[in-house]
């Protein structure tokens, strides 16, 4: 096991270049799109109860069953939010968010939390301001048309959204997109390197041979640049003729 995790760090180490280049331009692409290019979006979310109308005269008259029941028709309730019943009414009463019944669709999510009768509106948009007055709307409208459908006549609104001074942007998240950006491309970059690896068929090392053709080694030849070639033709042809001076020189 130890000689494969030193095999797979030989690899990795054969083609260091790669993972660091890879991993760097997808670091800093991903940094300069997400602070440069990628504009801010803001949310914002409003929270509503909704309950039945036999429920108002007091707490005397809340049980078990009467909760559970309407905890079950939260699912309803949200339901009805993102139809044309709610937003219909929406986009012709506030005709400042310049939004149809289809964008309005798409741009605000209902949720609950488990197991209650609270119901969490929020919207996104590029505009901090234009998101607060997309939830309120929605929660008015819905507050004023919902005793009309589900002959309910005790909706709050606990908590409206308002617009604050520096509203911070939900999207995008510069710091996890680079941690992202990090985290994927060094598992592509590896995962490069061990396919061009794979696909080298190419034999290298004495070891190589040993492995692949079950044989042994018995020469092996050193690889020379073209200047180390000539230098030593040089040397060689120097010697040759130092030799050769002498020898005459002996002869007479």
């Amino acid at each position: 096991m130890e000689l494969e995790l030193k095999e797979y760090f030989n690899i990795i180490k054969k083609r260091i270049w790669m993972l660091v280049v890879i991993v760097l331009v997808s670091c800093i692409t991903t940094g300069i799109v997400s602070y440069y290019y990628l504009k801010p979006v803001y949310s914002a979310s409003t929270k509503l109860i909704v309950n039945k109308s036999n429920e108002i005269s007091g707490l005397d008259t809340l049980t078990t069953d009467l909760v559970r029941s309407n905890i079950m028709l939260v699912n309803t309730y949200k339901e009805i939010m993102k139809t044309p019943a709610i937003l219909d009414y929406v986009a012709a009463d506030y005709p400042e968010l310049e939004m149809t019944t289809e964008q309005l669709i798409n741009k605000i999510k209902v949720s609950s939390v488990n197991d209650t009768q609270v119901i969490t509106v929020s919207a996104e948009d590029y505009s901090h301001a234009k998101a607060v007055m997309i939830v309120n709307a929605v929660s008015e409208v819905f507050k004023s048309q919902i005793p009309q459908i589900m002959k309910v006549d005790n909706v709050m609104i606990l908590n409206a959204a308002k617009q604050v001074e520096h509203p911070v942007p939900v999207k995008p998240q510069p710091e996890l997109n680079l941690v992202i950006a990090f985290v994927v491309s060094l598992m592509a970059a590896i995962g490069l390197i061990f396919l061009l690896e794979y696909l080298d068929d190419t034999i290298k090392t004495e070891a190589d041979v040993q492995n692949y053709l079950q044989l042994p080694v018995l020469v092996t030849i050193n690889k020379f640049h073209k200047d180390e070639f000539k230098n030593n033709k040089i040397d060689e042809s120097l010697n040759q003729q130092q030799v050769g001076e002498k020898s005459y020189a002996n002869l007479n």
